[in-house]
């Protein structure tokens, strides 16, 4: 299956589109797939077992209450945030759960939904599901991976869809094979050489193979409107976030402080890198308290494409509309490349699709562009994930208004060269990717290594 950027970009819940959004779509599609094989009638008992990275750090991600969700048949993109925690402390104490809203089965957590530190080998982000019988017969089993940006395969390494995706497949496109194909970064410039247009535009041709160009511009300005609506949430927030460390809310009070000091910005060259921090963190704080977010392309990175993309539109001028939906195209494109070639990894790669995407707008070549989103992953690599008490809080928050901070230099950087240099994008997405499989483990979003055990929890 080609992806798509829409892919790349969902609308859904925080805190992690790897360990809450993949967990909660596979659970349901277990119970769909229970539905349509045999009915709910004869299930008396649901078993979840959670695999590697979703057990080590599931409770922190909220890897629990996904799966929970995800078995009442409740989708990520679909659920109101707000009906969340009342939804899960009925489930808890009522001591059942009602598959899909429609069949109740007794569910008790600690019988039920079970923590293997051991990793399937696949990939360190798997979950068994198991259904049983009245007489403790097994009736279906099956095992699904999260495998990052909201990515849910099956053990054949078949793509799981939710609802809307897979209605969204055929939305009035061409349904013929891709105009312009590309895997690779060099493809993507020899595809803007071959037919003179910018890479958002052969980003657009690309989508006429599951949408019309109306429905593609709509998707575009619904995320867009999405990301704003983080910002503006988090920024209206105080208090603390969940999790034993009650880190408090930083947003809310930055902006109050920012939009008082008006004048004081004027003596400041650098105030506006308080805005895009404040941004970002407004995004990653809400992420953080299971709000409403755009995976992009995860939700521990949701904070820096919406940070730069504020950028564009509060400080750029001449930003509008059409500006906004080539960003997101750009963006998208330079994301498939790493999806295609390495992994949707995290902060790292949404630096690097937000800084190829702010040079686009601000007029760069499709070779500049390029540029841009080399850089803006070149001088992360070998970046950790090691989330302090297994929450996507510390480093999280702070690393995606850094990212969006490196993101713009990166752009800069670019626009002021031809588009020539040493190191291509597709060199260094090969880097990225050899560097991942030689750094061990503990450092992978498993709050075994780095800061996660330096910092003692308070």
């Amino acid at each position: 299956m080609s992806v798509s950027v829409f892919d790349l970009f969902k609308i859904g819940i925080g805190p992690s589109s790897s360990h809450t959004v993949g967990p909660m779509i596979a659970a349901r599609q277990f119970a769909v797939a229970l539905r349509d094989s045999m009915g709910l009638a004869p299930v008396h008992r649901v078993v979840v077992e959670l695999f590697g990275s979703l057990a080590a750090t599931g409770i922190g991600h909220g890897t629990d209450r996904a799966v929970l969700l995800g078995l009442a048949g409740h989708e990520p993109d679909r659920i109101d945030p707000d009906r969340i925690g009342p939804t899960v402390e009925a489930i808890r104490t009522g001591g059942h759960i009602d598959l899909l809203g429609m069949h109740r089965v007794a569910f008790i957590e600690k019988e039920h939904l079970l923590f293997r530190r051991k990793s399937l080998p696949f990939h360190p982000n798997g979950l068994s599901l198991h259904a049983h019988g009245a007489q403790g017969e097994l009736l279906l089993t099956r095992t699904y991976y999260s495998v990052g940006g909201g990515f849910v395969v099956d053990e054949g390494g078949q793509r799981v869809l939710n609802s809307v995706e897979a209605l969204d497949q055929g939305a009035a496109g061409s349904g013929t094979g891709l105009p312009h194909p590309y895997r690779t970064a060099a493809e993507l410039l020899a595809q803007c050489a071959a037919t003179g247009q910018s890479i958002a535009a052969v980003t657009l041709a690309n989508e006429g193979h599951w949408h019309s160009r109306a429905h593609v511009r709509q998707r575009l300005l619904q995320i867009w409107q999405t990301m704003a609506g983080a910002v503006q949430r988090g920024c209206a927030s105080h208090g603390s976030l969940p999790g034993p460390m009650r880190l408090q809310r930083r947003a809310g009070q930055l902006h109050q402080t920012l939009s008082g000091r008006a004048e004081e910005a004027l003596r400041d060259p650098l105030s506006m890198l308080d805005w895009i921090n404040l941004y970002a963190m407004a995004v990653n704080e809400e992420n953080a308290a299971g709000g409403r977010v755009v995976t992009a392309p995860t939700n521990g990175a949701a904070g820096v494409i919406p940070a730069v993309l504020h950028y564009y539109v509060k400080f750029v001028p001449g930003a509008d509309e059409d500006g906004i939906a080539d960003f997101l195209l750009t963006a998208g494109a330079i994301g498939i490349i790493y999806k295609e070639n390495a992994s949707l990894s995290g902060a790292e790669v949404a630096c690097s699709m937000a800084a190829g995407a702010l040079a686009a707008v601000m007029g760069g070549t499709p070779a500049q562009v390029e540029n841009a989103a080399e850089i803006g992953m070149e001088h992360n690599l070998g970046m950790t994930c090691d989330p302090v008490g297994g929450l996507v809080q510390i480093p999280c928050i702070e690393r995606n208004a850094m990212g969006a901070i490196k993101a713009i230099n990166a752009a800069r950087m670019a626009l002021r060269g031809n588009g020539t240099h040493m190191v291509s994008l597709d060199q260094v997405i090969k880097t990225m990717m050899q560097t991942g499989a030689d750094m061990k483990s503990k450092y992978k979003e498993t709050s075994r290594g780095g800061l996660a055990v330096n910092v003692v929890e308070c």
